[in-house]
């Protein structure tokens, strides 16, 4: 089992998209058995697969040990791929981490999930917090989306040196280029810049999970930016077999 955390310091970079569209190709491309474990209280990804909260904002239960994630788990529809989905309740997540002292709880909980499942793609709120320093501590490879201009770029100089100082820079972290528009100078220079950095279009599609509410996959396979999430995947599981 792997844990693959998408995260940046900053919101609107494609974070959610990216981890919708990769928790299905780990599914239907890899086969593999998979959990999208939404952890922002925004509920984008949970509302991106079809979910909607219940009124009894259960969410935070999982943190404080009143219950079991086979309670929470959700089947998407999507074969191999399933959801523990977010609500408002989450907001106070860094407040009960911190309370609890447990430094390693979500790790804990995501090495209770390896028994039915082989990877975990986490959809991490935005933010330098418990809740991201939790999840460093929890994950195997952290994906980072960058939009590309400087103060995007500037946000994951943060994250590494956080991730340096705070966890030993032991979790690989794997930038990728988001919501690029190559018409677009600035974009051009930062993409050349950085030529090893994967590169995600920007796309009219990827607004439209929104309105379909399912992956790119289930809707527009062939459309550039659903075949540059699918060799992202690619990329990331080859560097997972080179881990082990």
């Amino acid at each position: 089992m792997a844990v693959i955390a998408v995260y940046s310091l900053k919101g609107g970079v494609g974070k959610t998209s990216m981890s919708v569209n990769l928790a299905w190709a780990s599914a239907m491309l890899s086969k593999r058995s998979t959990l999208l474990w939404d952890l922002d209280p925004q509920w984008a990804a949970s509302f991106l697969l079809g979910h909607e909260p219940d009124k009894k904002s259960r969410a935070h239960k999982l943190f404080d040990d009143k219950a079991e994630a086979e309670d929470l788990t959700l089947w998407t529809g999507i074969e191999g791929l399933d959801l523990l989905p977010s609500d408002a309740s989450l907001r106070a997540l860094d407040a009960t981490f911190a309370a609890s002292g447990k430094k390693k709880r979500m790790a804990k909980l995501s090495d209770g999930l390896a028994k039915n499942y082989d990877r975990i793609i986490l959809d991490c709120p935005p933010g330098i917090t418990e809740t991201s320093d939790q999840m460093m501590r929890a994950a195997d490879l952290i994906i980072a989306p960058v939009i590309p201009s400087p103060l995007s770029q500037r946000a994951l100089t943060d994250v590494r040196d956080h991730l340096m100082n705070k966890h030993g820079g032991h979790v690989p972290i794997l930038p990728v280029f988001s919501m690029v528009d190559k018409r677009r100078a600035l974009h051009r220079e930062a993409v050349e810049a950085n030529p090893d950095w994967p590169v995600i279009p920007m796309a009219s599609a990827v607004e439209q999970m929104a309105v379909r509410r399912m992956p790119l996959g289930q809707f527009a396979a062939k459309q550039p930016a659903a075949l540059a999430f699918a060799a992202l995947w690619d990329g990331i599981e080859k560097k997972l077999a080179k881990k082990k």
